[in-house]
């Protein structure tokens, strides 16, 4: 990675981090399409909370998080946070869906502020809860925190589904050595 001399950051930083969200975004779809309506909302135990409620957390998050980012706080004003781990109450196909809409305009709204940002943007300070964090910090901050729920998501809906049922999208068990060989062209 070539390195810009003016900021302390690779010039490919922020596809990179377009690219790793778009991982992220990927992986929780691929768990979401694996679940029926009822799986979905489907608690596993007390205190867990459904994939159903994760996605709503995630979409509030990513709402809240990047309208507006380098401008204003990162959580604004109007994002009630405690309604997002509430449990829906009804488990039905349309209540999915807006859930799901939900999610992705967080998404939409995460990848075009991603796509907005320059070099420049990565050493400026910007606040979450009124405390103050580097562009390049926040960003990262963000990465982690999906990351976490993401593998949650992927988790309990590998659980719903069982593991003879699921579809795997990494490497399946006793698939590396055949993957590495066809990789490394040996």
């Amino acid at each position: 990675m070539s390195q810009n001399n003016q900021y302390p950051f690779p010039s490919d930083t922020l596809a990179i981090w377009h690219q790793l969200f778009e991982r992220q975004r990927t992986f929780a779809y691929h768990a979401f399409d694996q679940l029926s309506d009822e799986q979905f909302f489907a608690i596993l135990a007390p205190g867990l909370n459904s994939c159903a409620i994760i996605a709503n957390h995630l979409a509030g998050n990513m709402l809240s998080r990047w309208t507006d980012f380098l401008a204003t706080d990162g959580e604004k004003p109007n994002r009630d946070r405690d309604a997002e781990f509430a449990v829906p109450t009804e488990h039905t196909a349309q209540e999915r869906g807006q859930i799901m809409e939900r999610f992705e305009r967080g998404w939409l709204v995460l990848f075009a502020t991603i796509d907005s940002l320059s070099p420049e943007d990565l050493s400026k300070v910007i606040t979450i809860r009124n405390v103050d964090h580097t562009v390049n910090a926040a960003v990262l901050r963000q990465i982690d925190h999906y990351s976490f729920h993401i593998g949650q998501i992927n988790i309990i809906a590998r659980q719903l589904v069982g593991t003879k049922n699921w579809k795997l999208f990494t490497l399946p068990p006793g698939g590396t050595k055949a993957f590495n060989t066809k990789l490394m062209g040996e």
